[in-house]
């Protein structure tokens, strides 16, 4: 140490030193340390930033009947969808959901074997001109049960919430010829599910009702209303 000065023991390069000759201190370590610890931390990929939250999804995430037919859904974009497959839980993990992709070269083959909207027979949905290009017909690879109702609605609301998130709109359809599904797309599984997929044309809302009040959805001109059960009428009160 220096006579009258304030010695510091440097842990890194074991020297002695005094306080006049602190310099800036990536300079004083050994090696530039901290220097180098900035560089590899700046290289490293930064976290891509949150777009989407869960509710805001749910939110976004309505059953559309009529789409933009200018818009052609592709291959990659179902693949991605049905690809959440993989992350999903499964009643004892049995995995037995199968999907088929339509796209737009058969599309209206299902079309018309599909019925949309059954709560407005009157409108005749989907209206021309605004028919789904695309769908992920469901399969099952066992016979039906409860445990396979159970897979098939985790696994359909998780591919809806995926088709949001990249911008597109969908529609689980319950309501189609089973037997003339299979024979059109010559499956050998058993159709349980047809999903559309497209780019919602329509307007949709939510409205908050009671739950004496009707479920029914309904229209008031173009705009779609959908009422949904507030949340202190969902809780089982004690």
């Amino acid at each position: 140490g220096v006579e009258g000065s304030n010695p510091f023991f440097h842990p890194f390069n074991a020297v002695w030193f005094s306080v006049k000759d602190i310099k800036p201190l990536f300079y004083i370590m050994a090696d530039n340390y901290l220097e180098r610890k900035m560089d590899e931390y700046s290289s490293l990929p930064q976290k891509r930033k949150k777009t989407h939250e869960l509710f805001s999804l749910l939110r976004k995430n309505r059953s559309y009947r009529g789409y933009d037919k200018k818009f052609i859904v592709r291959r990659d974009q179902l693949e991605r969808i049905i690809s959440v497959n993989e992350l999903l839980p499964s009643a004892r993990n049995q995995q037995v959901l199968r999907f088929r992709i339509v796209l737009a070269d058969e599309a209206e083959k299902i079309t018309k074997l599909c019925h949309f909207g059954g709560g407005l027979p009157e409108l005749k949905l989907p209206k021309q001109g605004e028919e789904p290009n695309a769908y992920i017909v469901v399969c099952t690879t066992v016979e039906i049960h409860k445990y396979v109702y159970m897979d098939l609605g985790i696994s359909a609301q998780s591919m809806l919430l995926a088709a949001t998130e990249i911008g597109l709109s969908g529609l689980c359809i319950g309501a189609f010829s089973k037997e003339e599904v299979k024979k059109t797309l010559n499956l050998s599984l058993e159709p349980i599910l047809v999903i559309a997929i497209g780019k919602g044309s329509e307007k949709i809302e939510l409205k908050s009702i009671k739950e004496e009040e009707s479920h029914a959805y309904y229209r008031i001109g173009d705009t779609h209303f959908g009422p949904k059960v507030r949340l202190e009428d969902l809780l089982i009160k004690p």
